[in-house]
């Protein structure tokens, strides 16, 4: 199931659906018309968003697997009594994040080939532990973005770069959770854009602090969550997830990489995040920058120089779907 939080023409709460062939299904209007039509009662007591749902998932997922078995025999075009439209195109709604407030964001710094790649570029050779740690910084969840938000080119910068990550979106919450049983916390997979001023980066690293400032001005994902189920079919045998990963900036191809590289799995992410202190219903766990995933490692002069005003940057995973956001 792919599952949004999105806006309405003339309406700015926030709402949210499951995905079906090119529409949005609003569940709580969906879930109204089906009472009002059929006097079925079993899902008006639905929460009333994504990260409401996730503090008791499991309970709620299945109550959404069985509203979209509900709605398969249904026209998408109905309104309820009130008048509200049961589903929106695509096109038509403004995507925000699929947990647009979360209580907090950790990215981590997992993909071997972009962390040898970064400190190269500082003189430095690969640091023993980070084999044997996930390590991660917290960014600001206050500063989130959705697909096709515009975002603000930030003061102060003549580095503005991209990061191409996934994130997972964390279900129940909990403690010192064990990695075998970290699977249970993952309630989906959506695109992460980690967008980084460079040199704000590099000042405040110099000091053996940060990234802080250099990355708290906007983090972007979305435009879904993707639950696990969707993705049974892309893992191999070694327990490696195999999702193209893909970054287009004004139409031109800049990254290309794939899920598979990822050294640190989420769930010992999740370990190491949940270790001595409560994950939240709603938190994302980024996975760091995929290989070949940002101007930095790619360096400006090969990819005709840093961000700017008016450049369209277009995340792409497989099976997550496109996550494109224009600098303004």
């Amino acid at each position: 199931m792919k599952l949004a939080t999105f806006t309405t023409e003339g309406n700015e709460d926030p709402r949210y659906g499951f995905k079906k062939e090119e529409y949005i299904i609003d569940i709580l209007y969906l879930s109204k018309f089906l009472q009002e039509k059929n006097n079925d009662d079993r899902f008006l007591n639905l929460p009333h968003s994504i990260k409401e749902s996730l503090k008791d998932w499991n309970k709620n997922f299945k109550k959404f697997k069985d509203l979209y078995n509900a709605s398969l025999n249904e026209n998408l075009n109905v309104k309820t009594k009130d008048g509200f439209q049961i589903a929106q195109l695509e096109s038509d709604i403004n995507f925000l994040a699929p947990v647009p407030n979360p209580s907090s964001f950790r990215d981590f710094y997992a993909f071997e080939q972009h962390v040898r790649s970064a400190r190269k570029l500082r003189g430095l050779d690969m640091h023993p532990d980070w084999f044997k740690i996930p390590i991660f910084y917290f960014s600001n969840a206050g500063a989130v973005y959705g697909h096709r938000a515009p975002i603000p080119y930030p003061k102060g910068t003549q580095e503005l770069d991209f990061e191409l990550e996934f994130a997972v979106i964390i279900a129940n919450g909990g403690s010192d959770i064990n990695q075998k049983d970290a699977n249970n916390y993952i309630a989906g997979y959506t695109i992460c854009n980690d967008w980084s001023a460079r040199d704000l980066q590099r000042e405040e690293m110099a000091m053996s602090l940060g990234p802080a400032k250099g990355k708290d001005f906007a983090t972007s994902f979305g435009p879904f969550m993707v639950t696990p189920d969707e993705l049974e079919k892309k893992w191999d045998n070694n327990g490696k997830l195999h999702l193209r990963m893909t970054c287009h900036i004004n139409g031109n191809l800049i990254s290309d990489g794939n899920t598979n590289d990822l050294y640190h799995p989420f769930t010992k992410m999740i370990e190491r995040a949940s270790m001595n202190t409560n994950l939240m219903p709603g938190d994302y766990l980024g996975s760091g920058t995929v290989g070949t995933g940002c101007i930095l490692e790619l360096r400006p002069e090969n990819t005709g120089g840093w961000i700017k005003k008016g450049d369209i940057i277009k995340l792409e995973v497989e099976d997550l779907g496109v996550l494109k956001n224009t600098i303004v």
